[in-house]
């Protein structure tokens, strides 16, 4: 299973691994931690009513807080050109570069 989990994410060894992980988590939390204080900043809880389209403009906000810190982390633990390459493959998947 974790032969598997390496081939998926190309990494080159099981700390490889882990590393990849920890930079995807450690982001994702930050990224979370970040958006909150945007987002009482702007408001928008007092402005929507709908729970659904604050949660939406939320995700919305998160997505590219999230892209830049990941970047951050990668660059912090010597991943930055495994995690360029994955965001190259992101960005070109919703169409903002060919």
């Amino acid at each position: 299973m974790i032969q598997n989990l390496i081939d998926k994410f190309n990494a080159k060894s099981k700390v490889h691994l882990l590393v990849i992980f920890l930079v995807f988590g450690l982001s994702g939390s930050f990224s979370l931690w970040v958006s909150s204080p945007i987002m009482s900043a702007l408001e928008l809880k007092n402005i929507l009513n709908n729970d659904f389209l604050y949660i939406f403009l939320r995700f919305l906000i998160l997505i590219p807080i999230y892209q830049f810190i990941l970047i951050i982390f990668a660059t912090l633990f010597g991943e930055f050109e495994y995690f360029w390459r994955f965001e190259k493959k992101f960005l070109k998947r919703i169409k903002i570069i060919k």
